[in-house]
């Protein structure tokens, strides 16, 4: 079987060159092992920039940190925001601590919508502690952690549950003192409570007040209020949000209302003025009959309806009935004062000569003067 020749920039498909991992996000765990590194890289010149600088390295900026323990008066559960989160790692070193670091094991990861969660039940943070004496002290629990997704893979929630811790003497120094009871008794005391200085405690509980004093810190470095005038506006606009009408404005309300009974008068008034336009019309033919009649027109049937003030009353209607008192209309005269007797027309004899009388009537005694004046008589108003 003859052997492939040697090729230096051939590889095997079965090599290890061949093959290449599939691209994927820094693992979460190696993260923790890059904040260890930049703990360690801390120094005693190292100020509040610095600590600012590895938050928002590590951190979210909605991030928010939780420590769980069991004190001598009960359990505790602090919790911190992403603003006070590096001024907690600062205080452990300003309790005597000189080294940080934390150390996983057999930690579980689970990936949901866009956070990793690491789970690590055996998690243990290690403290080097300089003062009041050399001391390790070893402070094991369960560390959970979330994720962001993405490339900076920063740590949006952080949750550790402290169960136990034990502090660590070295021989050497026991040996030392072997001889002085006092300072044996002294290196017998514990130096942490549940593995957290009293520098730490303390900031802790601090943190209780200075978390909900947040906003107004905010608006006093925004603005430069005091802080009476910063509490005074925050408390007006939490009253503001708490006396806030429900979604929905009620002018919008208002307006719809106005709207709609302005809708519902439009045909009314559209069927008041077919109405008017009808009784316009109609007595408009009736003149044009009558002038067409006649040989001559009196001065009233130039008389324009239109451009006087004139009210036109509607016939009223009653359906399923008679008419009764409540259906009775009053009707008003009105009287045209610009008709002037002067003109050549009477009155009386308006009346007596009306078409719709007839020539025939009984009391229709006085006979016209001439025939010229029939046709003008004829074309008399009618009476309204």
């Amino acid at each position: 079987m003859s052997s492939t020749p040697h090729d230096p920039f051939y590889s095997s498909p079965f090599g290890p060159f061949y093959r290449r991992h599939t691209p994927y996000m820094v693992q979460p765990e190696y993260r923790i092992y890059e904040m260890n590194k930049r703990l360690q890289s801390r120094t005693e010149e190292s100020d509040n920039l610095w600590w600012d600088a590895f938050a928002t390295e590590f951190f979210e900026d909605d991030a928010t940190l939780t420590l769980s323990f069991c004190l001598e008066d009960g359990p505790k559960r602090y919790t911190i925001g992403r603003t006070l989160i590096p001024r907690y790692f600062s205080t452990v070193f300003e309790g005597g601590v000189t080294d940080l670091y934390y150390i996983l094991k057999h930690s579980k990861e689970s990936f949901q919508n866009s956070s990793i969660t690491v789970d690590c039940d055996q998690c243990t943070m290690v403290t080097q502690h300089g003062k009041p004496m050399f001391t390790k002290v070893c402070t094991e629990g369960r560390l959970i952690l979330e994720f962001t997704f993405d490339d900076l893979m920063r740590i949006k929630a952080w949750h550790f549950t402290i169960r136990q811790y034990r502090e660590l003497v070295p021989r050497s120094i026991l040996a030392m003192h072997a001889q002085d009871p006092r300072v044996l008794e002294q290196l017998s005391k514990n130096i942490t409570r549940m593995g957290l200085t009293n520098f730490t405690l303390n900031y802790l509980r601090l943190c209780v007040i200075l978390e909900p004093m947040q906003e107004l810190m905010s608006r006093h470095k925004t603005y430069n209020l005091g802080p009476r005038d910063c509490l005074k506006t925050c408390l007006f606009q939490k009253w503001q949000r708490m006396v806030a009408p429900p979604a929905g404005h009620p002018q919008n309300f208002k307006m719809e209302i106005f709207t709609t009974n302005h809708k519902k008068a439009e045909p009314t008034r559209q069927t008041t003025t077919k109405r008017r336009k009808r009784k316009n019309s109609a007595s408009s033919a009736s003149n044009s009959s009558l002038g067409n009649n006649s040989k001559k027109r009196s001065p009233a049937s130039n008389f324009s309806l239109s451009s006087q003030d004139v009210m036109v009353v509607g016939e009223p209607t009653l359906m399923g009935g008679e008419f009764g008192d409540e259906d009775e209309r009053l009707i008003t005269r009105l009287e045209n004062t610009q008709y002037d007797a002067a003109n050549g027309i009477d009155d009386e004899e308006d009346f007596n000569n009306s078409p719709a009388l007839g020539n025939n009537i009984p009391w229709n005694s006085k006979p016209p003067n001439n025939q010229d004046s029939k046709p003008e008589n004829t074309a008399a108003q009618p009476s309204q």
